[in-house]
């Protein structure tokens, strides 16, 4: 799920191209399955089928504007659950970099999930305090994990992303292996991920 409001703007190519590379590395463990959800503009949220051919997902990536407008998380978190009742989701990757809505509903959307098992992957572009206070417990309450980068930190955000791939695809004991060739950053999302 991403954040396509107009700050995103400058970094939302990157984006397309990193999330694309997320595939490449499940490849060997079956492959992945990714629904596309994105917000922008007024009250516009959307989410793609389930795709699991890289070139569909670049194309409906590269399709996409960004558009000025509220945060709509709570939106993505609803979707995440009503998705997860039809057909066990195995992560949730938000990438954004503000939060402009009511942090108890996003806890209680938050707490949900962590009832259907299915982890929240925060990565927090730039440096909102609120954003980061909100990405935090959001991860905590879904045993998922919280992860800041930032415009000079494309590799980093490459690997974090393949690794919750690979998580998804694999399970703990391939995201274990998959981190031993990563670096620190993954290893965070992992110790995140086993708190209780």
């Amino acid at each position: 799920a991403l954040d396509a409001t107009a700050s995103r703007g400058p970094t939302w190519d990157r984006a397309c191209h990193v999330q694309a590379e997320m595939f490449e590395q499940t490849a060997v463990l079956g492959g992945l399955a990714i629904q596309l959800c994105y917000y922008r503009g007024f009250n516009e949220f959307r989410a793609t089928d389930w795709l699991t051919n890289t070139t569909v997902l670049q194309d409906r990536m590269a399709a996409v504007r960004c558009l000025g407008g509220h945060t709509q998380i709570s939106r993505v978190l609803q979707h995440a659950i009503r998705e997860t009742k039809q057909k066990k989701v195995n992560a949730l990757v938000f990438v954004g970099d503000c939060m402009e809505e009511d942090l108890d509903t996003l806890c209680k959307l938050a707490g949900e999930l962590g009832i259907y098992n299915l982890p929240v992957f925060l990565f927090h572009e730039g440096n909102d305090p609120t954003a980061a206070r909100a990405f935090k417990q959001i991860a905590r309450l879904t045993k998922g994990a919280y992860c800041p980068f930032d415009e000079g930190s494309a590799q980093q955000l490459r690997d974090l992303l393949s690794a919750v791939a690979v998580y998804a695809a694999g399970g703990h004991r391939a995201l274990e292996s998959f981190s031993k060739a990563r670096g620190e950053k993954v290893k965070l999302l992992i110790r995140q991920m086993s708190k209780d």
